[in-house]
């Protein structure tokens, strides 16, 4: 399984962007996908995941801000991000769990500027 995610840029703090991350092909069973976010010189770190039953798990520091949603029918997950911070930045990479095993989609840029 193939993960392509798109919808990052340059936002000004306050600001809003919808990333979104699209599967190859359809899986079928339960599976978790997410999102998880590098920041430079500091490690990987989860900002949401979502269940295919469609629970919903956030970071505490963008709980509130920041919705999970999946479209099962087009293998896509998003992530709407409103209320950005500068603190947001980072490259936001795609995340699918299934069958035991772990897929990474490509990091798409999201900068957010004072």
């Amino acid at each position: 399984v193939q993960l392509q995610a798109s919808g990052g840029g340059l936002v000004q703090a306050g600001g809003s962007l919808k990333l979104s991350c699209a599967k190859s092909r359809s899986i079928f069973g339960s599976n978790v996908m997410g999102w998880y976010r590098q920041a430079p010189g500091k490690q990987r770190e989860l900002v949401a995941t979502i269940s295919s039953g469609g629970s919903a798990n956030y970071a505490d520091s963008v709980k509130g801000r920041f919705t999970i949603s999946r479209d099962n029918a087009k293998n896509t997950v998003y992530l709407q991000m409103n209320s950005l911070k500068p603190e947001d930045t980072a490259l936001y990479y795609c995340y699918l769990q299934y069958q035991g095993r772990g897929y990474w989609g490509q990091g798409t840029q999201v900068t957010v500027s004072s």
